[in-house]
């Protein structure tokens, strides 16, 4: 968007027909009847500057007591009505200023998570959660204030000039006097706050990735002693946002300023002019007493008026971004006339895949089938393409080229629920809400008895584990399950996955991370899990897929391989040389060798009798 959209009178408006249309039509006869209230609320101020007049003229000048009582009366009374009128519309729209701002945040992050994977690349969690958040926020009192100032302080504005001009409009054109010093300079001010708002929404977005990365990684910040760092970086920040929100408000304020500076030319000039033609006898005191409280209070809405431009400007640059991210469709959806997902435990098959991020091919013609109810692991070094294999099958992403399909129907030819609804995936993440553990569990199911419950619990091994909890089921797991052990959590997502009893499985790495002990229990859960259902296993360590029913092996996104473990053993290939990079003949592993010759290093040897003192000094002395 271009500096002169930001600050173009359509654009604004455009930005306001939006807000109107999506978020505030909606609660039109509340806002309507709330005008009604707003309008009554104004017009009392006319009201009151009117009675000025019988007041000075008719009870203070004429010493007329029943007057006294008549007008005291009157204007006790219109401060009556004032009260409640304000009462009722201000509770009116804070109602409709609440629901609109909950109807917006709920829409953002309704967008927020359809949008696709490159979205949620390219924009961090930080600058998602500002928009959601603080952008809200900063215009959610603007709609109030923009529609008490196009209201109340309108309709007060109406009846107080409309007094001023019933008293003199001669005087009234006078104290107007200052208007032409006002326009210009209110053009400019509403420009420099635009921009400076803009930079203000984009320092906040800044701040909170740079929070959620710190506060996210705050493991290695400590290990990496980066809090002098990290703390330097958002200190840069925050300075930077101090000045620009320091000029933002030097912008808002000289609106108001320059009615002021107007209202005071404006005085002036009725003073002398009025107060001449008081003199002469012209004019009664009550009169500009009447004329001059119109005018007072008149500079009062005038000057929110003023200052409601300024916000206007800064509410702008928030929209602008929000009507952005509703109107950003995903790229990925479910077709217009989309097929069942297929029945029982399906077939899986990838036929001719290609599939490039930018300029770097990922896959190329990749091709292989999993077979209903078996155990395919897919096997290769970093970067052959194993999780993208996933990602298509989830349709995460869509292939350039070649077909996807799960039971003989496209992946594309499937609504997005249904086809996500035929896989369970449990990976090396096992990421948790901060939430109780039946929660995590659940995910908001309510259709699951104690005893299917407790059924999954058991097969899970969560049941090893759960009752040492403080709280049991009913225990908070922490930000990503941060009070449980890596081995926990994963038996927590397998528990998840049985309980979704989906016909497909897929499994990346989700042992990797785990010690020996925990690994074991997992692998026994995932045996459970794995049975009557179409598993397809990522794995780095061949030991977890030599029992599956079938190896692919790839190799820059190709298929260059596959069958059972001893099969591929004897052809000698890709495989057979992974696996001779990780096992030695008698099936240890690498890391296993390692710390075994560590040990014999380590170790004194036996059968070499230790120096003593005189063959230590012979051994230092050269040619002896």
């Amino acid at each position: 968007m271009s500096k002169s959209d930001a600050t173009d009178p359509g654009h604004s408006k455009g930005l306001f027909l939006w807000l109107w249309r999506n978020f505030l039509q909606k609660h039109w006869v509340m806002l309507a009847l709330a005008m009604v209230f707003m309008a009554l609320e104004g017009g009392m101020m006319g009201a009151i500057s009117y009675m000025m007049m019988p007041m000075f003229d008719d009870v203070f000048a004429a010493g007329n007591a029943d007057a006294l009582w008549r007008v005291g009366l009157i204007i006790l009374g219109i401060f009556l009505v004032r009260a409640v009128a304000g009462l009722i519309y201000k509770v009116m729209l804070s109602y409709i200023q609440q629901r609109s701002a909950a109807d917006l945040r709920l829409l953002l992050l309704q967008r927020l998570m359809g949008q696709d994977n490159s979205y949620h690349q390219t924009h961090p969690p930080g600058y998602l959660i500002q928009r959601v958040q603080a952008d809200v926020q900063s215009i959610n009192g603007v709609w109030t204030a923009f529609i008490i100032g196009a209201g109340r302080d309108l309709f007060a504005l109406i009846s107080l000039f409309s007094v001023a001009i019933y008293v003199d409009w001669r005087w009234t054109l006078v104290t107007l006097v200052g208007i032409p010093l006002l326009v210009l300079p209110s053009l400019v001010a509403q420009r420099f706050v635009r921009r400076r708002s803009r930079e203000a929404r984009d320092l906040g977005a800044d701040m909170s990735t740079r929070l959620d990365e710190v506060f996210h990684g705050i493991v290695p910040v400590k290990l990496n002693r980066l809090e002098t760092y990290q703390a330097g970086r958002f200190k840069a920040l925050t300075d930077f946002l101090v000045r620009t929100e320091v000029r933002v408000r030097l912008g808002s304020a000289s609106i108001t300023s320059l009615i002021d500076l107007m209202a005071g030319i404006g005085f002036l000039a009725v003073l002398i002019y009025g107060g001449g033609e008081i003199i002469e006898g012209k004019k009664t005191t009550g009169e500009f007493m009447s004329f001059f409280t119109a005018i007072s209070i008149a500079f009062e809405p005038l000057r929110r008026m003023g200052a409601l431009s300024g916000m206007w400007q800064v509410a702008a640059a928030s929209i602008e971004r929000l009507k952005e991210i509703v109107e950003t469709r995903p790229t990925l959806l479910s077709p217009p006339n989309p097929v069942a997902a297929p029945e029982g435990v399906p077939e899986v098959k990838l036929d001719g895949v290609t599939l490039a991020y930018g300029d770097t091919q990922v896959l190329r013609g990749t091709s292989f089938v999993a077979e209903p109810g078996k155990t395919t692991a897919i096997v290769g070094a970093s970067g052959a393409g194993k999780s993208t294999v996933f990602n298509l099958l989830t349709r995460l992403v869509d292939p350039d080229s070649g077909r996807v399909e799960i039971g003989g129907v496209a992946t594309n030819e499937m609504t997005l629920g249904d086809l996500r609804n035929l896989f369970s995936v449990v990976s090396q993440e096992a990421l948790l809400f901060d939430e109780t553990l039946r929660e995590n569990i659940l995910l908001g199911r309510t259709d699951v008895s104690d005893e299917q419950l407790k059924g999954v619990l058991d097969a899970a091994h969560v049941s090893d584990f759960v009752n040492a909890l403080p709280d049991g089921l009913e225990t908070r797991v922490g930000p990503r399950g941060t009070s449980l052990s890596g081995g926990q959590r994963q038996r927590v997502v397998i528990a998840r996955a049985l309980l979704r009893d989906t016909p497909i499985l897929l499994l990346d790495e989700a042992t990797s991370a785990l010690d020996a002990q925990s690994e074991t229990v997992v692998q026994q859960a995932l045996d459970r899990l794995a049975k009557g259902r179409t598993t397809l296993v990522i794995a780095h360590r061949l030991s977890t897929v030599r029992e599956a029913d079938k190896i692919v092996v790839m190799d820059q996104g190709k298929v260059v391989d596959e069958g059972s473990h001893e099969d591929l053993l004897a052809r000698d290939g890709i495989y057979a040389d992974l696996y001779n990079l990780q096992f030695s003949a008698d099936g240890q592993t690498a890391e296993e060798r390692a710390l075994k010759d560590r040990v014999i290093k380590l170790k004194p040897t036996s059968d070499v009798p230790e120096k003593g003192w005189l063959g230590r000094l012979l051994s230092r002395l050269p040619g002896l």
